[in-house]
């Protein structure tokens, strides 16, 4: 089975960026520990600060069979393209976020992407890709 993480705008600042809220690890780090817990897996990881590239890696896999986990950085809370790009294709999309976005700023509290996503997970810091990897692959049997 493919696996294909897409992380979107600042999120290639993980371990650097507000370590209070995101921690202090690299996503990369962590992707190497996912890869090894999931050794029957295969792991693409895509991460763009560009909407247009999410947009263009969704329509790109989207249609293989693979299962698609989409933390959308900022763009959650503001693409309606990506959310149209998601509702296009058959691939399914967990959508992941590392903080509660409930617990923060008021503009963080919608999604435009919830709707047209498989499942949310928020709020589990990292280990919410695995927790999205899990149902993917439960779903998938």
């Amino acid at each position: 089975m493919d696996i294909l993480i897409i992380n979107g705008p600042n999120l290639n600042l993980l371990g650097k960026r507000e370590p209070g809220i995101y921690g202090d690890s690299s996503f990369e780090s962590y992707l190497n520990k996912l890869i090894e817990e999931y050794p029957g897996l295969r792991f693409e990881y895509y991460q763009s600060n560009h909407e247009g590239s999410i947009i263009d890696k969704l329509h790109q896999r989207g249609f293989d069979n693979c299962g698609i986990v989409l933390n959308a950085g900022a763009y959650t809370h503001t693409s309606i393209a990506i959310r149209d790009a998601i509702a296009a294709i058959s691939a399914p999309v967990i959508e992941v976020h590392i903080s509660n976005v409930y617990a923060r700023e008021g503009f963080r509290h919608h999604s435009h992407l919830s709707a047209v996503c498989k499942g949310v997970i928020a709020g589990m810091g990292f280990d919410g890709y695995r927790l999205a990897v899990e149902h993917l692959i439960q779903t998938k049997k």
